[in-house]
This record gives structure tokens, sequence and C-alpha cells, in this order.
């Protein structure tokens, strides 16, 4: 039997802005199911490359595939959760619409919504603890609600590759087990997640750890890549691993 291709590649790839690499030399695969954690500070480059990989910038260098094709070429294979989205909403839309727009990739202009599509965008509610807040308008709720919404969103895309950008961010301790037990399912159906992330609590249960610091510090195993020497590097200090 062929093995399955990876869901994500990258090959001596560089990212940065303008032609001008803010990090290179970065090279990993996640498989599908698989998770890699893009660690680092603020600056570090960790979103830089995340955005990278859903197509949003131009690679400066090296080669990317996700979902086997070019980033950005596969909108219904892909979903993106930038950092703070909450913040592109100004009418008084329902959280539950919010999480029903995780469809239109897949829906495209004129393919009206499904019972399938329907039931996935309540899933996705239910999944994520958004139930009790549904109908609510979005700009009312908590920055935690909010990032509840957006995570349930995600979800409702039923991708093949999910990338996340600092997807706990705002979340409270049970928001944070609600999260980890959803991407633990996705990842069972062969959903492949990249998240970058300032938290190494994120990275339990990761395939591969990409640690940056405006330059690749490691790469691997978190094992091997979240040693003191290299948090040091990354962080200035070692911190709780």
């Amino acid at each position: 039997m062929t093995a399955a291709p990876p869901a994500i590649v990258a090959r001596d790839l560089a990212v940065g802005y303008g032609g001008r690499a803010v990090v290179d030399g970065i090279s990993f695969e996640v498989p599908a199911g698989g998770c890699v954690c893009l660690i680092g500070t603020n600056g570090s480059g960790k979103s830089t490359l995340l955005k990278t990989l859903a197509g949003l910038i131009p690679a400066v260098a090296g080669g990317v595939e996700v979902a086997g094709a070019a980033p950005g070429t596969q909108p219904a294979r892909v979903g993106y959760l930038a950092q703070r989205p909450a913040s592109s909403f100004t009418l008084p839309i329902r959280a539950a619409d919010v999480v029903s727009m995780g469809r239109f990739a897949s829906l495209g202009l004129w393919r009206r919504a499904t019972s399938a599509d329907r039931a996935w965008c309540e899933d996705a509610i239910d999944r994520m603890g958004v139930r009790p807040f549904a109908d609510r308008p979005l700009l009312e709720l908590s920055g935690g609600q909010q990032q509840r919404t957006h995570l349930a969103q995600a979800l409702a895309r039923r991708a093949d590759v999910l990338l996340l950008d600092e997807p706990t961010a705002g979340l409270d301790p049970n928001g944070r087990e609600t999260f980890a037990e959803a991407v633990a399912a996705e990842r069972a159906r062969g959903t492949a997640v990249a998240m970058a992330t300032h938290d190494l609590g994120d990275a339990d249960g990761a395939d591969v750890v990409v640690l940056l610091a405006g330059r690749v510090v490691a790469i691997g195993h978190p094992s091997e890549v979240l040693t003191d020497d290299h948090l040091r590097a990354s962080f200035g200090f070692t911190g709780p691993h």
C-alpha cells in the first residue's frame, strides 16, 4: 500500500515580507492527523510562517506544500484562523452565524447549505461550548467566548489542514481543555494541525515543534526541542516544560 503524502511539507523554506527573509532554513513534514507547533515570542517569525502556509504571503525561498498543493490554492481543504479575528466584525452578527461562515469556502458562491453543512456547524458549536451564547451578537461576548466562536468556525470547515494562530489566547482553563479535546478529535479523523503559539503547553501531543527566535532555534520532536538550552535561546529563560 502506498503511504499517504504528508499534509504539510516545508523544504529549506524562507519566510518574510517584500522578498526579505525573516526566518530561513525551515524544513519539516507533518502527516495527515499530525500536529506541528510553531513556538516563539512575539516577533519570532511564527505568525509569518503560518501566514506563508496559508498562502497569505509568498515564500521568499524554498519549497512548501499544504494539502498536496501550493499554499492558498485549496481553500476548501485548508482552514486558517488568524490571531484576534473578532476585530474584523462591526455588524451585530450572531455567534452562530460566525460559525456558519466556516462552510463558505466549501459552499462557494452558488451552492446552498445542505443538512450536512448545518449539522457540521451545530456539531462545532457544541464541541467548542458555544451553545449557551450562540444567539448573542459576537461583539457582546467576552474575549474568551469570541475565541471559542472562531475556533468553532474553524472546526466547521471540516478541513484537511487547520492553521491556527494563537488559538488558546483568551481562553480560560476550561476553554483550553475543550480546545485540546476538539483538536484531538480532528486529528483522529485525519486532519493535520499547525498552530503558532507562545505557550509551551500547546505543544503537548505535537509531532513536530519549530522553535523560533527570529531564526530557527530547533526543529524536531518536542522532547528534543523543548530543552533548557533551546528555550533560553528562544525565550531568554527555561520556563516549565
